[in-house]
């Protein structure tokens, strides 16, 4: 089974992040899972380093023009998010599903992630978890859960 770390994240968060459940196992017990399920220790290792390094965004500092701002990427983000990525997470700043402060936090994760380039499915997940961690923004991850399950059921069907 080839399954890279991408895939342990969405299955935690499929499965334990996101759910109503409050009887939440401990670590020890999701990587006997993980593990069970199929996935290699180095990448639920990894998964579990990335979810515990996820940055919070802080209140914005009213005074700085974000809205003006331009991002440039730099050239290993350019290998890492595609145009059809890059244009998406602009698509999602002008419908302000992203500020400046999580569209940040968004390109950090996915530089962290070890993987050569992220499809715009995968990036729409991590959107979706970024938006999950950080406090005020539920508006923001519902409108981008109805983003990432409409896309889904247009799969599906």
């Amino acid at each position: 089974m080839k399954e890279n770390v991408i895939d342990v994240l969405l299955y935690l968060f499929e499965n334990y992040i996101d759910t109503e459940d409050t009887n939440k196992p401990d670590k020890d017990t999701l990587e006997l899972e993980l593990e069970r399920v199929g996935f290699q220790q180095m990448e639920v290792n990894k998964a579990f380093d990335w979810l515990e390094s996820m940055t919070v965004a802080t209140e914005l500092d009213n005074s700085r023009p974000l809205k003006q701002a331009l991002r440039i990427y730099n050239d290993q983000e350019l290998e890492r998010l595609d145009v059809k990525a890059r244009g998406y997470l602009l698509f999602l700043e002008q419908v302000e599903v992203l500020d400046a402060d999580t569209r940040e936090i968004v390109i950090e994760r996915v530089m962290a992630l070890d993987t050569d380039e992220i499809d715009l499915d995968q990036l729409k997940w991590i959107v979706l978890m970024v938006l999950f961690y950080q406090p005020g923004r539920e508006v923001a991850y519902a409108w981008m859960e109805d983003l990432v399950f409409e896309d889904l059921e247009a799969v599906i069907h």
